[in-house]
């Protein structure tokens, strides 16, 4: 009898070991899955940070008729094509007399951005009474000298830090860091500006609006339809060799490659159609195709958790079996289907491969007012600036990430809460 204990116990020992072993290596996969991810966003948030302030260079410049190219009372059309390069280019050098070259002189140009007349055309023309005077004004400096400022505290020893900006024109910036002529600032124009090819000036609202028009016309077309499918499948569809095959399609659809979309797109709206390339009108009709089985499939899972005996005591009372499911079955389903839909158009919101194919990966600057304009998504500007060549991109793709990450936890939180407050468990 000892012996058999012995061996029981020793079974017992070797069989807790084993779960003490099995559950260490699962915390450690989960450590080890949460470090990594930890190590990404925590990089991606630190690269991302230079992208959401911005260096300007105070100047003040004389603002005379005879440097404008324009008349005593000048009218808007004047203002608006007043050479106000020109005057900037004066201000730079008054501050800067001994510069005298002309290699010099356009060296001293690029430290600022050539969107910066732009900023003084708009401060011009919000206040006409300042023509014949001097105005003093913050200026947009260009992305080479905001990558320096940022990356180091003294800019005439920059050590490995690499820049195009040579020594004299390091030289220019420290006098005026000295001189409390250089600030920074959060930069507005991320968030205010479309896209450009100057670093500087580049902006992600654009990506944004185009981004909101196309999972508009993916939820207006997706979700009816999705709905609409998984209540006939669920509750009305007869169990044949048809509603099967229906269904295995569904779940294959589920897992076909994103870019197999973008292409049916390319070739059916765009080719076949001649719809607009690169609008939010066709990318919100592929973004729909890939959702609709998502949204089915977690429709189908909402409306079967809704217990039977609803059904029975709806029939029960005489009602008809459109009655039980719109009256009874889907308003208990809902927060279950919102939740689908939700998580679906926050996966769409996310593609990239589809949206290429179609034409969007174009180079927009206006803001898109409608679904047939040209637009382009955020997941695409943040490919179309992660190919850029200037350092400063760098940061504006990690930004751009950071705000579509943002996106997508705040559509997730929602559905969740949804989940949480309306969700009965039975």
């Amino acid at each position: 009898m000892s012996d058999t204990t012995e061996i029981v116990k020793a079974s017992l020992a070797r069989r807790y070991r084993a779960e003490r072993r099995f559950r260490f290596y699962g915390v450690l996969a989960i450590t080890i899955s949460l470090s990594f991810l930890a190590f990404l966003l925590i990089s991606i948030v630190f690269r991302s940070i230079p992208a959401f302030t911005q260096s300007s260079i105070h100047l003040d410049v004389a603002l005379d008729a005879e440097t404008l190219g324009v008349s005593e009372n000048p009218d808007y059309a004047e203002l608006r094509t007043a050479n106000y390069s020109g005057a900037i280019k004066k201000a730079m050098r008054e501050r800067f007399p001994d510069v005298s070259k002309r290699k010099e002189k356009k060296n001293l140009y690029s430290l600022i951005s050539s969107g910066a007349e732009f900023q003084l055309r708009d401060h011009v023309i919000s206040d006409p009474t300042i023509i014949g005077g001097n105005t003093v004004i913050w200026l947009q400096a260009d992305d080479e000298l905001d990558a320096l400022v940022a990356a180091v505290d003294d800019v005439t020893n920059i050590g490995d830090v690499k820049t195009r900006l040579n020594e004299q024109q390091r030289g220019w910036i420290a006098e005026l860091q000295q001189a409390g002529e250089i600030k920074t600032r959060f930069n507005k124009t991320f968030f205010t500006n479309g896209d450009s090819r100057e670093p500087e000036l580049a902006g992600i609202k654009a990506a944004l609006f185009g981004s909101a028009w196309t999972l508009l016309v993916t939820f207006l077309l997706s979700f009816p339809v999705a709905v609409c499918a998984a209540i006939y499948l669920e509750e009305f569809a007869p169990v044949n060799r048809w509603t099967d095959l229906i269904e295995v399609n569904i779940n294959n659809l589920a897992a076909v490659p994103s870019i197999v979309f973008g292409l049916l797109g390319l070739a059916v709206f765009i080719n076949f159609f001649a719809l607009p390339r690169s609008a939010p009108l066709v990318g919100g009709i592929v973004l729909s195709l890939m959702t609709l089985p998502t949204i089915i499939i977690s429709s189908r899972a909402a409306l079967k958790a809704v217990p039977p005996s609803i059904r029975e005591a709806a029939q029960g009372i005489g009602a008809s079996q459109v009655q039980v499911v719109f009256h009874h079955v889907l308003p208990l389903a809902m927060p279950g289907i919102l939740t689908g839909t939700i998580i679906g158009l926050a996966q769409a919101l996310g593609e990239t491969a589809p949206l290429l194919m179609i034409g969007m990966v174009a180079f927009i600057v206006d803001i898109p007012a409608g679904i047939t304009d040209p637009a382009t998504v955020l997941p695409v500007q943040v490919f179309l600036w992660a190919d850029s060549p200037e350092r400063a991109f760098v940061a504006k793709t990690s930004a751009a990430i950071v705000v579509l990450l943002l996106f997508l936890i705040v559509m997730n939180a929602v559905a969740v809460l949804l989940r949480k407050k309306f969700e009965r468990r039975w």
